[in-house]
């Protein structure tokens, strides 16, 4: 039987679709896990739920400031599934082919194709999640438009094939709210669906994140942290609690390594961390 798109012959490295080799990209092992608002990952495990054979999985996209979680929502959630995740991280360069095939010289001088996360995700039955998403231009989303509706589907046209998603594919894209370099096209916005809008934790979720990301920091320095983002997000400031894990792990060590006091070292943390707009916050 010949090989099709639909039917790839694969290896651990390689797979093979309408005579074309393609070398597989590696998935993505990292130590994410989400904590709080568990409803969240409800939502993103509802949107890749298949009622029937006649349906496919919706492909969501998480939209918040930067450093609330994104990310690790989307691998965690995928995680779950138990399958392959991969992270393909957009940016304002990225081209259609870097979303899916590219040429490569190989060391004899000739032509090896790569998949890119995206197409190895599809390929494998994985999880792809496109990191801020809206960096990305509209020629490179025109050509994920086929993959995101009822075709699921891509065409390399540098590789010459089409290539199929495997019924296991899920797709997820986050996107910052406040960092969009393109606007996203609507036939896009329209494929992009539901929307799910993570928001700053409440504290007690806060000091769980930072407890789980920081064990070997002391308590003090969690909870002043925690209150100092409470207090940032009251006063609409957008510092988020990535910006508090950074402050309190400098503040660590700090205290560590110059043998500084907490309230010193914290205080030089956040100034650091977050420059001199940050100084109405440091403990006095």
């Amino acid at each position: 039987m010949s090989k099709t798109a639909i039917e790839p012959e694969i290896s651990q490295k390689t797979v093979e679709i309408e005579g074309v080799t393609l070398h597989l990209s590696h998935p993505v092992d990292v130590p994410m896990k989400w904590v709080g608002q568990s409803d969240l990952k409800l939502q993103l495990l509802a949107s890749w739920v298949v009622l029937d054979d006649f349906d496919y999985p919706l492909n969501p996209r998480l939209l918040g400031k930067p450093g609330v979680g994104k990310t690790t929502l989307a691998y965690s959630t995928a995680r779950e599934l138990g399958r392959d995740v991969y992270i393909y991280q957009a940016t304002m360069d990225t081209r259609p082919e870097d979303l899916l095939v590219t040429p490569v010289i190989a060391s004899n001088q000739e032509i090896k194709y790569v998949a890119s996360p995206v197409v190895t995700a599809m390929i494998k039955g994985g999880t792809i999640i496109l990191d801020e998403g809206n960096r990305m231009s509209e020629k490179s989303w025109a050509s994920l438009a086929p993959l995101l509706d009822s075709r699921r589907y891509v065409e390399s046209i540098v590789a010459g094939i089409k290539i199929k998603a495997h019924p296991d594919f899920r797709f997820v894209a986050t996107m910052n709210d406040d960092a969009s370099t393109f606007e996203i096209p609507e036939y896009i916005h329209s494929r992009l669906q539901p929307q799910i809008f993570i928001d700053f934790p409440e504290k007690d979720e806060e000091m769980l994140i930072l407890r789980e990301n920081l064990p070997f920091i002391e308590k003090e320095i969690l909870e002043y942290v925690s209150d100092f983002l409470q207090k940032a997000h009251l006063r609409d400031e957008r510092y988020t609690v990535r910006d508090g894990i950074n402050i309190a792990r400098f503040a660590g060590k700090l205290m560590k390594s110059r043998k500084m006091e907490r309230k010193a070292a914290i205080g030089k943390a956040m100034i650091q961390v977050l420059g001199n707009e940050a100084s109405t916050y440091v403990p006095g």
